[in-house]
């Protein structure tokens, strides 16, 4: 089974991904552990990342796609995988398909979560203030001004990703301010439709 999970930040992919991985057995590939591993590895395209990001430079699509392909060639991805955070532009969901179809392979399904943006931010100011209270330390990511320039960003960039897969007829829909159980219902409905494992 291979996924992509869509949505804002805070809008819970990383918890519904977290129950994807244990139900079916299949690794969660975030870009940032995946470049982080390939560079700690020494992989050809990891040395790449290395020379790009020492030169305090963005790594290209070409070399995210690269670090993709790499890991989904190892063992415990060949039943599957989710996609948390990627692809981010429409060139790379672009370069993915062509990645995937290279190799014979193709995605089960797109699961795009719609969220209200000012119940969201609300949401994670909630977060913030429960966590300082607590006595644990914030994430940084959880401060208002961060979350609202990371929505923008991902509105900006991210957006167009969703309509891509939409016409391609493999996006579904869920309602990302569900309770998290719910939200679980709604993606294990989308993938009965659409997989037989």
């Amino acid at each position: 089974m291979r996924l992509i999970l869509l949505g804002p930040p805070g809008a819970g992919k990383g918890t519904q991904a977290q129950r994807l991985i244990e139900k079916y057995a299949i690794p969660q590939l975030s870009t940032g552990d995946m470049l982080r591993e390939a560079v700690a590895k020494q992989t050809e395209i990891g040395r790449k990342a290395q020379a790009v990001m020492d030169a305090g430079q963005l790594v290209s699509d070409e070399i995210v796609i690269g670090i993709v392909a790499e890991r989904i060639e190892q063992a415990d991805a060949r039943r599957g995988f989710v996609l948390d955070g990627f692809p981010r532009t429409l060139a790379q969901a672009e370069a993915l398909d062509r990645m995937l179809a290279e190799r014979d392979l193709s995605l089960d399904a797109v699961i795009e979560f719609r969220v209200d943006e000012e119940k969201l931010v609300s949401r994670i100011e909630k977060r913030a203030r429960e966590t300082a209270e607590a006595g644990l330390p914030v994430r940084k990511d959880d401060t208002p001004d961060v979350f609202r320039r990371r929505l923008d960003e991902f509105r900006q960039l991210t957006a167009a990703v969703a309509p891509f897969y939409r016409q391609k007829g493999i996006a579904r829909q869920i309602d990302g301010m569900a309770p998290i159980d719910t939200v679980t219902s709604e993606i294990d409905a989308v993938l009965s439709e659409r997989v037989t494992v």
